[in-house]
């Protein structure tokens, strides 16, 4: 075992790698220590560099820089910033955000199905078959997905990411998981000095992009402007400042027309959307299918977004039912008090679910879960319960969370009737699923 005095970060390993871990990770040992390895596959044999570890580490993240001995699932990585073994030749960390690209699609699917498996019998003490479904038949390699993306700016002004669980910028020339319009923009040929980051929205139903510039302190208007009147139309370009939650129209719109199932939403810079440009109409199909709203009924739609479940559960439910829509983000929520003008069956309300719960004093007769990563925790679940909803639909965006979440459930004597998982994050270790509960 290496001295405390080495440095980490230096050493190499020759592993052989066993089963996937939630994360993008997979296991392997090293003299009886876990090491969690990226950019590898069960049943390879690689040589990794050591990240993040030491003496008295619990366990080592490493990084694959040789393969070995290859898995027969292995294949070319569709973009070489991402790709772990051309960065480790270029002596440089590889970009996040793909880090499954190294993996042929249908065994990304069973991966991910194998950890959907494990988090549920960890976390929930659930035995379930899981398979992980593509939100298109025709999905390309699972490229050409993304219609939100967020890049930074290096110190030379040029377009760039993040290596994963690092400030380091590697510059990008493409990226292709996002959708065209995104790379037809290229702005990896702008000098973008005197900003910190870039984001993207393009959405799937060919409206015009927004571009949001976020600027560096002391960046000038002057320059701003300039930046933006390189960025091709029809483009909208806007600035956010973080800092003061403000959003400036530099050009065109500050929003992107959204549209799913009939409904049309406008999204704003700060506002949320779902990323690939067919999971607004699959989950949304899988919410109405699992909770099946009928007239008279009332619903909540809790961490509501902009509106994408609102909108079609307050048309289910009609004049003489309820919506109940809660949304923490100002931004967002304000986005969702547009798109739902005219509905008077529906109440949104801005603020934290369990504030807003502990103030609802109504009967619910069901319940649509969207919650973020954390998931919705205990007290939201033991809320939901005294409301007496017949039926929750809980769309998750992590494992891990929500088979947690589903603990807190099932003890309350719900039931997992359905579960459905897809593979709304092609080539990243991500996945989204919905789940109808019951009462037992």
């Amino acid at each position: 075992m290496p001295q405390a005095t080495e440095r980490y970060s230096d050493l190499e390993l020759e592993l052989t790698v066993s089963a996937p871990a939630h994360g993008g990770h997979f296991v392997a040992r090293h003299e009886g220590r876990v090491v969690f390895v990226r950019h590898a596959l069960p049943g390879e044999r690689v040589r990794v560099r050591v990240t993040d570890g030491g003496p008295d580490a619990g366990f080592w993240r490493a990084d694959t820089v040789e393969v070995l001995e290859a898995s027969p699932h292995r294949v070319a990585h569709p973009w070489a910033p991402a790709d772990a073994l051309l960065a480790a030749r270029a002596g440089k960390p590889p970009v996040g955000g793909a880090e499954f690209g190294h993996i042929a699609l249908a065994e990304q699917r069973a991966l991910k199905a194998a950890i959907f498996e494990e988090q549920l019998h960890r976390l929930a003490g659930v035995e379930r078959s899981v398979s992980v479904e593509p939100a298109d038949a025709n999905d390309d390699g699972g490229l050409g997905w993304r219609t939100r993306a967020a890049f930074a700016v290096d110190p030379s002004g040029r377009l760039a990411m993040n290596a994963h669980r690092s400030d380091q910028l590697i510059p990008v020339t493409d990226m292709p998981l996002a959708v065209p319009a995104i790379n037809e923009l290229r702005l990896w040929e702008q000098d973008l000095s005197q900003l910190v980051r870039v984001e993207v929205a393009a959405p799937a139903n060919g409206s015009a992009p927004l571009v949001l510039l976020v600027p560096a302190e002391g960046a000038s208007p002057r320059r701003l402007a300039a930046i933006a009147g390189r960025i091709p139309a029809p483009a909208s370009v806007a600035v956010w400042q973080p800092e003061e939650q403000r959003l400036t129209r530099l050009r065109g719109r500050t929003w992107v027309a959204e549209s799913c199932r009939g409904h049309e939403y406008r999204v704003t810079g700060e506002g949320f959307w779902q990323i690939h440009r067919l999971a607004p109409q699959v989950l949304t199909g899988a919410v109405l299918a699992g909770v099946d709203p009928q007239p008279g009924q009332r619903v909540a739609d809790l961490y509501a977004g902009a509106g994408l479940f609102t909108a079609p559960l307050g048309a289910a439910v009609g004049p003489s039912g309820a919506v109940l829509s809660v949304e923490g983000s100002p931004g967002t929520s304000r986005d969702a008090r547009k798109n739902l003008h005219g509905m008077e069956q529906v109440q949104i309300v801005q603020g934290k679910v369990e504030n807003v719960l502990s103030r609802h004093h109504d009967r619910l007769d069901a319940v649509v879960l969207d919650p973020p990563r954390a998931g919705a925790g205990r007290k939201v679940v033991e809320q939901l319960h005294g409301k007496r909803p017949s039926v929750v639909g809980y769309v998750a965006c992590d494992p891990a969370s929500f088979a947690r979440d589903l603990g807190y459930f099932l003890k309350l004597g719900w039931e997992l009737q359905d579960l459905r998982v897809f593979d709304l994050y092609p080539n990243t270790h991500h996945m989204e699923s919905f789940a109808r509960l019951v009462r037992a």
